[in-house]
């Protein structure tokens, strides 16, 4: 519960003086900085279009129908989050409602250094083009040939995806938020990053807006007697192997499962490829808890709000009423986290470090506004303006209560501009 979401003045001062540049010096400052991180000037920023097309082709057999397969589970969830406009009459001839607007450009940032995980751009750009969204301008780090990672380029094609820069880091986050000769300004940015791609996205938002500041991976566990501590142990490790911060914690009532967890941990850390990243994690953020009741665990659960929580119990749908804060919520011993993550559909860009207390999974209604519609009649005018400017009087805003007299005891004849299309 310590870990927080500052970062260190180093960063802070290197992403300021990043975002500073790119919005000064545009293309220029781009350049310069992906040759100084990443150690290649890109040439064009652009990929083109053969170049997408060539990945999408080398892309393995299988691993393109189960990318594609897992892009249409993502879509079919998406597509019911979908809302619509509204609107109702009140009577008097006025009618007001609500419009559902998508946003015109979205910014994706796609990690594409040491790793890439396609999984992440699916999640990232298929709530967007549910919503409606006219652009998508994806980023992502090129490799030594000056392109984004090839997966990367892959699986933007599958997705129908033009615009896609070799560019990574904080200047790519500043690339999208201010706009320079190649890379146009965007309405909101999301994706995960490393610290200083969550550095920039703070300090971008309010310009344009961000899904989230993202920190380190974590998983909590509430199991009773009734779990299998393999299973319980393997979806541990699933997240402690993201990153040396990530966290994975168990919680249960029942002593002699927690022994067992912690026994099938230490035999199968050793044999995992991350051995390193997953040990470092554990000891720093990991933990198999003892409460003395049910109660007590899923209290404690409550309080550390997780991105992913199991509920490995006898009647988990029944346990679920009592969560209240989490990412997301993984219902019996076949629901592993991993299913979420890569294939069921729900979104795994998810909230962190305990702002799912006030946060949700990244949806559709990140890449949509809403637009409130009133269309008042003078008939309803004249009944509720002196209310309406006993108000602005009471706030000391003569010009208010005066905007509305003014159009007091006009008759009632609504003309043109109070009729719906």
């Amino acid at each position: 519960m310590s870990r927080g979401g500052t970062f260190s003045d180093e960063v802070d001062a290197t992403v300021d003086d990043i975002l500073a540049r790119v919005r000064t010096e545009g293309d220029a400052a781009l350049l310069d900085l992906t040759e100084t991180y990443d150690g290649v000037r890109p040439d064009p920023v652009k990929a083109p279009a053969s170049a997408l097309e060539g990945a999408a082709d080398a892309l393995d057999a299988d691993l393109r129908g189960a990318l594609e397969e897992a892009a249409a589970n993502i879509r079919r969830f998406h597509e019911k989050q979908v809302r619509e406009s509204w609107f109702t009459e009140d009577g008097d001839g006025v009618v007001l409602g609500q419009r559902v607007v998508p946003m015109e450009r979205a910014g994706l940032y796609v990690p594409g250094g040491t790793a890439f995980y396609p999984s992440s751009l699916l999640m990232n750009a298929i709530p967007a083009q549910v919503a409606g969204v006219d652009e998508i301008h994806l980023v992502s780090p090129p490799q030594a040939d000056g392109r984004p990672h090839p997966l990367v380029l892959a699986t933007a094609a599958l997705l129908g995806l033009e615009h896609i820069y070799a560019l990574g880091g904080a200047q790519a986050v500043g690339a999208l938020a201010y706009g320079t000769e190649s890379v146009p300004a965007v309405d909101t940015v999301v994706g995960p990053g490393n610290a200083y791609v969550a550095a920039a996205k703070k300090k971008v938002f309010g310009r344009v807006g961000i899904d989230s500041v993202a920190g380190p991976s974590e998983i909590g566990v509430l199991a009773d007697a009734t779990a299998d501590p393999e299973f319980v142990a393997a979806d541990l490790l699933s997240q402690a192997e993201h990153d040396e911060r990530a966290s994975a914690i168990l919680l249960t009532p029942h002593r002699p499962l927690a022994e067992a967890v912690q026994t099938h941990v230490e035999q199968m850390v050793p044999g995992l490829p991350r051995a390193d990243v997953i040990e470092r994690s554990l000891a720093d953020y990991g933990a198999c808890i003892v409460t003395d009741t049910m109660d007590a665990a899923i209290d404690l659960m409550n309080e550390l709000a997780v991105e992913h929580l199991e509920l490995h119990t006898d009647d988990p749908w029944r346990t679920m009423t009592r969560i209240r804060h989490a990412g997301a919520i993984f219902l019996g011993e076949h629901s592993s986290e991993p299913v979420g993550d890569y294939f069921a559909g729900p979104n795994h860009v998810l909230p962190t470090g305990g702002t799912a207390r006030h946060a949700s999974a990244l949806g559709v209604d990140d890449f949509v506004r809403t637009q409130s519609v009133l269309s008042y009649s003078q008939k309803r005018l004249n009944k509720t303006g002196p209310q309406i400017a006993t108000i602005a009087e009471a706030e000391d805003l003569q010009a208010h209560a005066e905007a509305i007299r003014t159009r007091l005891d006009r008759g009632t004849d609504d003309g043109p501009g109070s009729k719906k299309p």
